[in-house]
């Protein structure tokens, strides 16, 4: 029995990448895990395996998709509470708590959303992401609270994903955010790629070098040295509020990583929360959305900034 399953295709264009075209002809995987699979020689183009997804592709170029076979899931169930919003046969909606991490990791196994979402919904979860993330379609931090969408069968994962790679999902979050902004309104549009200096942080890049980052925000209350921001999202990328914060020079409260090591408050890890999210539902075709409510730190916080 083969290790992979093998899928062929051919080129219809001259100068598209080979990560373009894959994710564009196989909906099964994000682009992310297609890169992965052609860094590691699992995709042969006319006989020849390629391994740089900047390879360009020519007209009638016969490819070869090897994918490796799922292997057996590892991740445990493990009865941990979650906060469910909403719950059909294509999806539910959790309020996932500050301090959570999504999906499990080599060496972090347990205690996740993952965790959780698997003893909840037993073997009803997609699996387009593999074995570590089952059912999980986008990701918030571990210190962000609030709404994430949790998929539970591949053709929902691939109709939500789609919305999301289209940036036509309604993503809304609430931060409180050192200073006072100078504009009451406005918008955030920057590129934004892995820090030079140091691999776990983003920053502002140049547009050769980074993804298109566009984050509308607007100031909802104001108080002695911080203001509650609403943040919209127009793209999703890691860290974006946060570095869009930085960039502004009103780091969100609590951000070791892209502000001050410490707060009056002793607040750790960054207040913000993801409040609102809205997309098609993948059965109905209608515009579904839902709300998350603020976490305990986050209410508790507003109310001494409002004492």
């Amino acid at each position: 029995m083969s290790d992979f399953t093998t899928y062929k295709f051919i080129a219809d264009d001259n100068e598209e990448r080979i990560d373009v075209f894959l994710s564009n002809v196989y909906k099964d995987a994000s682009r992310t895990y297609l890169q992965k699979l052609i860094k590691e020689g699992n995709i042969i183009v006319n006989g020849k395996v390629v391994s740089k997804s900047s390879y360009k592709l020519k007209e009638d170029d016969e490819i070869e998709l090897n994918v490796p076979e799922p292997l057996p899931l590892e991740i445990l169930p493990e009865d941990i509470p979650i906060d469910i919003i909403y719950e059909d046969d294509d999806f539910l909606i959790v309020n996932k708590p500050k301090g959570m991490v999504v999906h499990p990791a080599p060496g972090h196994l347990n205690g996740t959303l993952v965790n959780a979402v698997i003893f909840h919904c037993k073997d009803k979860l997609s699996g387009i992401n593999g074995i570590l993330r089952p059912g999980i379609v986008h990701r918030i931090d571990k210190d962000t609270s609030g709404s994430l969408i949790i998929c539970k069968n591949d053709s929902a994962h691939r109709f939500i994903a789609d919305q999301l790679k289209e940036h036509s999902i309604t993503r809304i979050y609430q931060g409180i955010v050192t200073g006072h902004l100078k504009d009451y309104e406005g918008t955030v549009d920057v590129f934004l790629d892995r820090d030079k200096n140091d691999r776990k942080k983003m920053s502002v890049c140049d547009k050769l070098h980074g993804k298109h980052a566009v984050t509308h925000y607007k100031v909802l209350e104001s108080f002695d040295g911080y203001d509650l921001v609403e943040f919209k999202l127009e793209t999703g990328r890691t860290h974006q509020i946060r570095v869009a914060m930085k960039y502004l020079n009103h780091p969100l409260l609590g951000d070791y990583t892209y502000g001050a090591a410490n707060n009056k408050f002793g607040i750790e890890g960054q207040v913000l929360h993801a409040k609102t999210i809205g997309f098609i539902h993948p059965s109905t075709k209608e515009y579904v959305e839902f709300e998350a409510p603020l976490n305990n730190e986050f209410v508790e916080l507003l109310n001494k900034l409002r004492k």
